[in-house]
């Protein structure tokens, strides 16, 4: 098989006046992907404090388990962004849409840090908090599959996992920096002043990481692959939607239960083990905390490792090899991360980031390199989400309830474990396609 008939359109040019501009996308989608997971993951991070706040209860499991289910509000109203966002994406431009979708996390962040408390303004509080986390959902939606879609057709072919996993490497790295800041007004500050206004600083400047990133993207362009396709959609009518559902139903699902896994272990790292490592393991949340920054920053240092070597031995062989381990590994992992000790917290997370950046070094790549460029942005988004919201944002309150009614600390990660072993199964006796073009027998993203 050849390069030229393997998506032809989206195949980068790779000459030396294209590389700055490719490389200046590549910075974009990566910053932007830090700045929308910095604005949705600090709610995880800051979950014991929030639950306090805003939902003030007799019983702490109480107070958690509503906070967790706010979590995962903001999940199932991604598939409406996405689905949103993917159609505006593929019709008008990815990087258009990538401004809004920056812009609006970005606010719906900073209202957060702004948002008077349950005793201040009683049931009022957790409305509006919900409020704002359907709005950062919404956002995300769009946000989270276009920033990669965009760095997918600059990258050179031969380096597209590579690239792909260094832009959502991007989205661990809030947990790290998020997490630090906390840990440092939290041992700085006064308790009740910590309690008063100390939590909202790391909200508040999600407005000003904003504006810096879309002053990043307004240095961008459009994909040569994207301006191809909207020239020959110029003088005729084109649904994306209807066009996503009629030809791509099957990849689409495929996407989903592929993303699934990685859904579920992405917000088990860094939405839950924060607070679970607190509630379980009866560690401090400063200990919590490091644990955590240690996992979260090995993940960005591996995650491209992986990219890297699915551009060398495929996409296909990376999921399997990754959902295995996570099947054999998860369970001990999560015994080790409940132990009640830092050092073995810390060993049970980042053998927990292994598997997962073998695996991510497939699924980041495969979930738009099995999309054509003419409805990729749309069929992705909607696919991506659609697994995110049922899967990953309900992990933090499945693993929350699974320990409250088994009294298990570990039992998540059986949870973990069943899941990976479902998906390893998918993916060795179902024919889910190989996408990379020097790999793949026959290429689903075929034409433009």
């Amino acid at each position: 098989m050849t390069l030229n008939s393997i998506d032809a359109g989206s195949v980068p040019s790779t000459t030396q006046s294209d590389m700055k501009q490719k490389r200046r996308v590549l910075a974009g989608g990566s910053i932007g992907q830090f700045i929308e997971f910095y604005d949705f993951t600090l709610y995880g991070l800051s979950a014991v404090t929030l639950s306090a706040l805003f939902f003030p209860s007799d019983s702490p499991l109480a107070g958690l388990l509503a906070t967790f289910a706010t979590f995962g509000v903001a999940f199932f109203v991604r598939p409406l962004g996405g689905m949103f966002f993917g159609v505006l994406g593929d019709k008008l431009g990815r990087r258009k849409v990538l401004f809004i979708t920056l812009m609006t996390i970005g606010l719906a962040t900073f209202a957060i840090g702004l948002l008077p408390t349950f005793a201040q303004i009683g049931a009022l509080a957790p409305a509006l908090l919900v409020l704002c986390r359907l709005i950062q959902g919404f956002s995300a939606g769009g946000e989270s599959v276009g920033a990669p879609a965009f760095v997918f057709e600059h990258a050179p072919i031969d380096k597209r996992g590579f690239w792909l996993n260094i832009t959502l490497a991007a989205t661990a790295l809030p947990s790290v920096i998020g997490g630090t800041l906390i840990l440092v007004l939290s041992t700085t500050m006064d308790p009740a002043n910590f309690a008063s206004y100390g939590w909202r600083i790391p909200f508040l400047l999600a407005l000003p990481l904003a504006l810096f990133g879309l002053w990043i993207r307004s240095k961008t362009e459009e994909s040569e692959a994207f301006q191809q396709v909207l020239k020959k959609n110029e003088h005729k009518e084109y649904s994306p939607l209807r066009q996503t559902f009629a030809q791509n139903k099957l990849r689409m699902l495929q996407v989903i239960f592929v993303m699934a896994l990685t859904a579920m272990g992405f917000y088990f790292l860094s939405g839950y083990f924060v607070s679970y490592v607190q509630v379980t393991g009866n560690l401090s949340l400063e200990m919590s905390l490091v644990a955590n920054a240690v996992a979260m920053a090995s993940y960005a240092v591996l995650l491209p490792i992986g990219g890297r070597f699915s551009d060398r031995y495929g996409r296909k062989p990376m999921l399997i090899a990754g959902s295995a381990a996570l099947m054999i590994l998860s369970i001990p992992c999560f015994m080790l991360v409940t132990s009640g000790s830092l050092a073995l917290a810390i060993i049970g997370q980042l053998l927990f980031v292994v598997p997962m950046c073998i695996y991510g070094g497939g699924c980041y790549t495969f979930f738009v390199e099995i999309f054509t460029t003419r409805t990729r942005y749309t069929s992705s988004a909607i696919s991506y989400n659609v697994a995110y919201a049922i899967f990953g944002g309900t992990a933090p309150f499945v693993g929350t309830w699974l320990v409250s009614g088994t009294g298990i600390a570990m039992i998540p990660g059986v949870y973990m474990a069943a899941a990976a072993l479902i998906v390893l199964c998918l993916l060795v006796f179902t024919p889910v396609p190989e996408t990379h073009p020097l790999y793949a027998k026959s290429s689903p993203a075929t034409g433009q």
